[in-house]
């Protein structure tokens, strides 16, 4: 099959770039994907996932593409050469791909996303983000669940929520700004010893330089991301699009095109500014855990 991705797997974001590129170049020359296959003695459905960014393109693929569009120039090659690489890079033994028995394709996805993203934004309307979550939190939200029913899967999900969590310690860590309902922090999932111990940590991790926590308070009332949870992530490369992620009842839903993800961005905004300040939303959280829920 090419090595294609499973039908419900996002492109990587710098996959979809590359391919962006490469189809700008193609319909420049007045090519279409027939035209491009039979040079390349492959179909044309394996170009169109090349240029959806589902399908890695091999070097020997990519400078015959690139000579054929007429852009055959070293450092042209030397840079999507390299764009090759690092979209492939997240498919190539990542640590996630160990527990590929008690975790969703989505989430593995998802997990790789993470690895190379530059930045999340999130909103959380009745938990805390995973990001934040202490293993014995995160140990109850899996019980909950009712998705896994040995202990031993349940301990996997939780190792990997922790060891996810260690992109906020590296040299150049991952930022994360969290928004989140009053209904999260109040929740008592676990019960009042687990969530005390959730909010401590909480409140320690908003201390952080790459991290920004804020809280919608119940008096705001309604807003317009109370349709549900969504996570944002950013790559580095400036041209890289965001990707967002929207759970519902039936799993979760990967969101690449611009203008959707467009809306989860002003979505984020709009509740963002509604949210307490950093300082007011830390001043919320260790008040309703020395309080109780």
């Amino acid at each position: 099959m090419e090595g294609d991705k499973p039908p419900n797997a996002p492109s990587t974001v710098l996959g979809r770039q590359l391919g962006d590129e490469l189809r700008t170049m193609r319909e420049a020359k007045g090519l279409t994907t027939a035209d491009v296959a039979a040079e390349l003695d492959c179909t044309k459905g394996k170009i169109s996932r090349i240029e959806n960014g589902r399908t890695p393109v091999r070097t020997p693929d990519l400078s015959a593409m690139l000579r054929l569009y007429g852009a055959g120039d070293q450092s042209t090659l030397e840079r999507l050469t390299e764009l090759a690489r690092a979209a492939n890079k997240r498919r190539r033994a990542g640590w996630w791909n160990e527990y590929g028995d008690v975790l969703a394709d989505t989430y593995r996805d998802f997990i790789a996303l993470e690895a190379v993203a530059s930045s999340v934004r999130t909103f959380q309307s009745q938990t805390i983000p995973a990001l934040l979550q202490t293993g014995d939190y995160a140990r109850a939200l899996s019980v909950a669940s009712r998705r896994w029913k040995q202990p031993e899967e349940i301990e996997q999900f939780v190792s990997v929520r922790l060891t996810r969590q260690n992109r906020l310690t590296e040299d150049e860590p991952l930022s994360v700004w969290a928004v989140l309902a009053e209904g999260a922090l109040r929740q008592q999932v676990g019960g009042p010893s687990v969530m005390r111990d959730q909010l401590t940590h909480l409140a320690s991790v908003a201390a952080m330089p790459n991290v920004t926590v804020q809280v919608v308070p119940f008096r705001v009332g309604a807003h317009a991301s109370m349709a549900g949870p969504y996570v944002i992530l950013g790559f580095p490369s400036a041209s890289a699009l965001d990707v967002v992620l929207v759970d519902n009842p039936s799993g979760s839903m990967w969101l690449e095109r611009a203008p959707e993800v467009e809306v989860y961005v002003d979505l984020w905004d709009d509740v963002r500014t509604k949210a307490l300040s950093p300082v007011e939303s830390l001043e919320l959280i260790n008040s309703i855990k020395e309080c109780g829920i």
